[in-house]
């Protein structure tokens, strides 16, 4: 295999983990040809610790020093655009891999050169016989989940193709990349984070490529965000995290499919604005952003469409 690999890695006061992700990096079986670190402005010693790791390794480690916090996908999309790597693993701080996990991702990918992206089976650091993601699924009202989450890894030993796969430790291939990026962003700028994996998965099937999940690749993931504490979450993040969805319907869904599923669509969102109007009711200042970014919207969907159209 002579593909080529970069690994990019965005932090933002990482430093509890960034040592334990770059030695795991370091440590994979496939060669890694170039690593980099995008740091959010960060306001602890990850920079530092990154250094040390790079020291110590004697490898190059490319940093980017950002002087603000610029969000989880524009940071991504920072590093993609100094890639000139055949595929590109988008990594979070808090996972550990593996040494054979980026192996594993490029032997199945280049199999079949219709997979776009790829992950592999994600446990739990602190329990790792339970599920935290074996790719994403979406349902019939466009909610996506992370597949097999909170279930044991002995049930899924098997390998096989998915709706899309988690941005914690997933791979893309360039040829991806470069066909479903929208105004030069592969990742939305405008998600800053949450659910930009998904809405690349979306836009990733409609352009005619497939997602990978592979078994065999194994990470330990840390997860800093639970079930049960979304109110110690920052309210634009809560923001971010409510409204990115309908940002991704708008730009990724066809008319048809809204009308077949408008009567449960109707309901869950009524059932959903009530729940927040009552108790997280500043979220829902987020649909003020909304308005605001429709023309953008508008533009991102017409570019979509566009180039689905050129592409058949």
């Amino acid at each position: 295999m002579t593909a080529t690999v970069s690994v990019h890695i965005v932090t933002f006061n990482s430093c509890k983990d960034i040592e334990a992700c770059l030695e795991a990096v370091l440590q994979q079986t496939y060669p890694v040809e170039q690593i980099i670190l995008v740091d959010n402005d960060s306001s602890d010693d990850t920079l530092e610790r990154a250094e040390a790791t790079r020291i110590r390794s004697g490898k190059e480690i490319v940093v980017i020093p950002n002087k603000k916090n610029v969000g989880f996908a524009p940071a991504h999309n920072q590093a993609i655009r100094l890639s000139g790597a055949d595929y590109m693993l988008i990594l979070n701080p808090d996972v550990i891999l593996t040494s054979t996990y980026v192996e594993y991702l490029i032997r199945t990918m280049n199999k079949d050169r219709e997979i776009g992206s790829a992950s592999g089976m994600l446990v739990f650091q602190s329990h790792p016989e339970i599920i935290d993601s074996t790719g994403l699924v979406m349902n019939r009202i466009w909610r996506a989940f992370d597949r097999g989450a909170g279930e044991p890894s002995a049930n899924w030993k098997v390998s096989g193709e998915v709706f899309g796969v988690s941005g914690a430790a997933a791979m893309y291939s360039r040829t991806m990349i470069e066909a479903i990026s929208v105004q030069d962003q592969f990742f939305d700028d405008d998600f800053f984070a949450y659910k930009e994996d998904v809405d690349v998965a979306w836009r990733g099937r409609l352009f005619g490529f497939k997602s990978y999940y592979c078994a065999e690749a194994v990470g330990y993931h840390k997860r800093g965000w639970k079930k049960g504490n979304r109110k110690q979450q920052p309210l634009f993040i809560r923001r971010y995290s409510f409204i990115n969805r309908y940002k991704m319907m708008y730009k990724n869904l066809s008319p048809s499919a809204w009308k077949k599923q408008l009567l449960p669509l109707l309901g869950y969102e009524i059932a959903v604005h009530a729940y927040m109007l009552l108790r997280e009711p500043k979220v829902l200042g987020a649909w003020f952003d909304f308005r605001k970014q429709l023309p953008q919207l508008k533009e991102k969907r017409r570019e979509i469409i566009q180039k689905l159209n050129s592409a058949k």
